[in-house]
């Protein structure tokens, strides 16, 4: 099985791993808004480097699940 299909896979019978997917697409259309601003706020900077943080963790932990599957 090839990665694309382990993380089909995963998207489609594992619903922390879905749920991770889906936080990490919205958290990226939310930095996509705020980097199309000519100046970000104090208030969006912080935002932005929440929303970073978070994506990381997110994806961290998305390849931790992913590298369980791909041993079973």
């Amino acid at each position: 099985m090839d990665e694309q299909e382990v993380i089909q896979r995963l998207r489609e019978e594992n619903p922390r791993y879905r749920k991770l997917y889906e936080e990490h697409i919205l958290w990226e259309k939310q930095l996509a808004q705020l980097a199309g601003k000519p100046y970000l706020t104090p208030q969006e900077e912080i935002e932005k480097r929440n929303i970073q943080k978070s994506k990381l963790a997110g994806k961290d932990e998305m390849e931790r699940i992913r590298r369980m599957a791909k041993f079973e």
